[in-house]
């Protein structure tokens, strides 16, 4: 696939985005619970259209990893557009990358590390099929010289790379359990939210900056934001709060690429209901 146009990439990825949508029932009942607790506005017509669109963007998504960790070099460059404040990665300061989980989020880390000359590192969650665990490993390690590690490496060391100058992409906008979570008002719904945002950039003495990678039709936007001011501060809670906030304002511009497929209220504090 990685020779093919982009057009019919985009093509065959929405063909299967909607057949995701009408064969995996329990996924899309994962999608529009999200979307009903994050936009109780949506009407039923307007919910279900959502639906679609997130499946199709999430499908075709999977497909461009073809061409990210496939297609010619020239090629992949010429698809991934970086823009905004390139400037805050420049340099051998310490960065914390907040990297939201939208579905370009592959396109976003091939952009930093096949364009910019810093050695990026990133945590990875092993997949539980062996093959398709290889085939990401060697796609997300394709250019540049970059890291990715596991969670047995511990806090210590990502936070001594950190400080060497190394910068973190971080996707913390997920529900990864409620050992380690605080439970904070993401689009006003209380969801476990881990911490590590604030507290990598504490430990790391790092600078914040936002990276939104955006699909396109000839490829993907990764926009560099600016570094946040009076990030990250002596109160984990707060900045947590603050993450979520700033994130929705992303989300609001793109709904349809968010990673709702995740179930992200699964954990719920004491005594409120199971939304699944």
């Amino acid at each position: 696939m990685a020779h093919l146009p982009l057009v019919l990439v985009r093509a065959m990825g929405c063909l299967l985005g909607w057949v995701l949508y009408a064969v995996v029932s329990a996924r899309r009942r994962v999608v529009q619970t999200n979307l009903h607790l994050c936009f109780p506005d949506l009407d039923p017509i307007q919910l279900r259209v959502l639906s679609r669109r997130v499946f199709v963007r999430f499908a075709q998504a999977w497909l461009d990893r073809g061409w990210l960790w496939h297609g010619a070099p020239d090629l992949v460059r010429l698809r991934l557009k970086l823009t905004g404040a390139v400037e805050e990665l420049s340099g051998s300061d310490p960065v914390v990358i907040f990297a939201p989980h939208f579905v370009g989020l592959d396109a976003g880390w091939t952009a930093l590390t096949q364009h910019l000359p810093r050695h990026f590192t990133t945590i990875y969650t092993d997949q539980s099929n062996a093959v398709a665990d290889a085939w990401i490993l060697q796609g997300r390690q394709r250019f540049g010289s970059s890291r990715l590690f596991g969670r047995a490496d511990g806090v210590k060391t990502i936070v001594a790379s950190l400080r060497q100058g190394d910068p973190l992409y971080l996707l913390p906008d997920m529900n990864f359990g409620p050992q380690e979570s605080l439970f904070v008002p993401f689009y006003g719904v209380s969801a476990a939210t881990v911490p590590s945002l604030s507290r990598f950039a504490r430990l790391g003495r790092a600078k914040v900056v936002p990276v939104v990678t955006r699909m396109t039709p000839k490829g993907y936007e990764v926009q560099v934001l600016p570094a946040w001011a009076g990030f990250p501060t002596d109160d984990p809670l707060a900045d947590t709060v603050l993450m979520n906030e700033r994130l929705q304002t992303y989300i609001d511009a793109m709904p349809d690429q968010y990673y709702w497929v995740h179930k992200r209220f699964k954990d719920r504090p004491l005594g409120q209901p199971d939304f699944y």
